[in-house]
């Protein structure tokens, strides 16, 4: 059954519930709103209906006869997987519901009975979704189609090419990005994507890349592989994703001195983090480490009130890093803590806040990287630089962006570029590399 309103809409829905009641319910809320709107009773009907009919979204009960709505969602997400598909719940489904969740078959669920605010507006941020998703797709596209020109250029006017490559790498623009991360591999194009959200502010000059190297490394000490310890890495990087879409008047304050209601925003942009990066497979477990950020160990936190090893290790070793860097910039709370202020309070707060065990890591990781010795920097101009030196500093723009990390070996074209790049950067004529002892 369709329900067409004569001006255009902004999107179908598909409603699937075996209680007439239930339909009508969300039929006369969803109607005024300008949506197309289609109805079934059952799981089998509503299959019938994606199969005639192109859905934005699908509102579908759990307990149905013949189908559960989870498993009928499963089947929606793997023959159309770019309808978003939200479940309408009882209390008593919570746990067949984080199932569903964790394997990627709903974008999120509705408990009812609803409030009709909340539902529509869940609807409204699924649907954004599914837009930026769109765009990001057709940005791929052209990203292609502007990589195989630059290729079928390569093959008949290198020299041509070149010169156009050291234009674009004077301005480090968004397409000298975009085009870099074709080349690299996957962990450079999350690097990038970093870069570009820090843009947005909220947070401390370099604060992802220092979150993501202490996860990384301490996700490594505490005996995980390196591919799980990369999952952290990503998380880390990414972490600050979901607050481009935050007014500034929120980012720019620091997150306990919010209202719960103004946190509540910020979790709720975690989340929204989470359903951006689940679209892409290798993301999926750092998705679900920045969704549970917020998460504490005494089951406090949110949003689903976690604890324990309920929590991911990925998102409790998160936590206790991310906490630490904002602790000492002033993202946490007002004012800056030295970094025995910070390790004071990420310790007195182990058992609540913190996982114990990754506190007890932590502060031995930090005792081992305090016992190291740490070499000498020189800053070295420009025109001085050999290929075979090692950056002792993070090269990085006046505004954050962390161009070439400390530890990175220079070779000849990095040295090229660092002297076309020398105006964008802080250290406007040269870098600061390592010396031997």
């Amino acid at each position: 059954m369709t329900d067409t309103p004569a001006q255009a809409s902004p999107g179908t829905l598909l409603f699937i519930d075996d209680e007439e009641n239930i339909l009508s319910a969300l039929r006369r809320l969803f109607r005024p709103l300008g949506y197309r709107i289609l109805i079934a009773n059952s799981a089998i009907d509503g299959l019938k209906v994606m199969e005639k009919e192109e859905v934005d979204l699908i509102i579908c009960d759990m307990r149905m006869p013949q189908m559960n709505g989870d498993a009928f969602l499963a089947q929606a997400a793997e023959n159309w997987p770019d309808t978003m598909r939200i479940l309408l719940t009882g209390y008593a489904d919570i746990s067949s519901t984080i199932a569903a969740i964790n394997e990627g078959s709903i974008y999120s669920y509705i408990s009812k009975p609803w409030n009709d605010d909340d539902i529509k507006i869940s609807v409204q941020r699924a649907l954004d979704q599914r837009a930026m998703k769109a765009e990001r797709l057709e940005l791929m596209v052209l990203i292609n189609q502007q990589n195989e020109e630059l290729t079928r250029l390569n093959a008949t006017l290198e020299k041509k090419v070149t010169e156009r490559t050291d234009k674009l790498q004077a301005t480090m623009g968004q397409l000298e990005v975009t085009h870099e991360s074709l080349k690299r591999n996957y962990t450079d194009s999350i690097k990038a994507f970093s870069n570009i959200i820090a843009f947005r502010g909220g947070s401390a000059p370099g604060h992802a890349r220092r979150v993501a190297d202490m996860g990384y490394k301490l996700a490594m000490s505490m005996g995980m592989t390196k591919p799980e310890a990369r999952n952290v890495l990503f998380a880390g990087l990414l972490n600050d994703i979901g607050r481009i879409g935050l007014p500034d008047h929120l980012i720019a304050r620091p997150f306990e001195t919010l209202s719960d209601e103004e946190q509540a925003v910020i979790i709720s942009h975690n989340q929204m983090a989470e359903g951006l990066l689940m679209a892409l497979d290798l993301l999926q477990v750092a998705a679900t480490f920045i969704c549970a950020r917020y998460e504490r160990y005494d089951g406090s936190g949110v949003p689903h009130g976690l604890k324990v090893d309920e929590i991911p290790l990925g998102a409790a070793i998160l936590s206790v890093v991310d906490d630490y860097d904002a602790l000492q910039k002033g993202g946490l709370f007002e004012g800056l803590m030295t970094a025995a202020e910070a390790k004071a309070f990420i310790v007195e707060h182990q058992g609540s806040r913190y996982s114990p065990q990754v506190v007890t890591a932590f502060v031995k990781y930090l005792t081992i990287e305090g016992s190291r010795s740490h070499k000498t920097v020189q800053y070295v101009v420009a025109d001085e630089l050999e290929p075979g030196m090692v950056l002792g500093k993070d090269v990085a723009t006046t505004g954050g962006m962390v161009l070439l990390a400390k530890g990175h070996r220079l070779d000849a074209i990095l040295i090229d570029k660092i002297r076309h790049l020398a105006h964008i950067t802080e250290n406007s004529t040269g870098v600061y590399i390592e010396m031997e002892d």
